[in-house]
């Protein structure tokens, strides 16, 4: 879409920041129209509707994570190791892409595009599941923890960053990732 200065990529940009402030659902193509500072008819010359909109918004935030799980580093090499590479790579991606994992976070599988995103969800989890059931299975971590549970745990702390962080405020990507792995891994305690 090249109206008023708008590529593909700002009109994403804008939509997400739109897509997170009134909600997916809330979201009429009227207020993308306003937003962007073009007509309704405009953006549907460009693309056939919000939930191809939505779409593209899940897949940056998707797209990211299986990068990541298909590079080496995320399959070579003892499991923990990898498993704490994830981990970092994961908040990297978080803060990197915020706003549109923001929107991913809150799909409930509403539409074929949401139930789409959240199947490719669960098999990133299942990579992770079982990538945490190897490394317990090498003794490096727990064993008395379920690794479906503890996979839930950990990327339940990753994916709370996104409900609070501020990057203008807050730490940077490898200190989120530090304090992440510190927690996870060794716990609050003092040894």
């Amino acid at each position: 879409m090249k109206r008023r200065g708008h590529d593909p990529e700002s009109v994403l940009r804008i939509a997400v920041g739109v897509f997170n402030e009134r909600g997916y659902d809330g979201t009429s193509m009227e207020d993308l129209a306003r937003a962007l500072g073009v007509t309704k008819s405009a953006i549907y010359y460009h693309v056939p509707g919000k939930e191809q909109l939505l779409g593209r918004v899940l897949d940056v935030a998707l797209d990211g994570l299986f990068t990541m799980i298909a590079d080496p580093r995320a399959s070579t090499g003892r499991a923990i190791t990898r498993l704490e590479w994830v981990v970092r790579q994961s908040v990297t991606i978080l803060v990197d892409r915020l706003p549109y994992v923001k929107v991913l976070l809150r799909v409930h599988g509403n539409s074929p595009t949401e139930t789409r995103a959240l199947e490719r969800r669960r098999e990133f989890d299942r990579f992770i599941s079982a990538l945490v059931k190897e490394a317990a299975g090498d003794g490096d971590l727990r064993p008395d923890i379920d690794p479906s549970l503890a996979t839930r745990l950990l990327f339940g702390t990753v994916n709370s960053i996104a409900e609070w962080y501020q990057p203008a405020r807050g730490a940077s990507a490898d200190q989120l990732a530090d304090a992440v792995l510190k927690l996870t891994f060794n716990g609050l305690r003092v040894p």
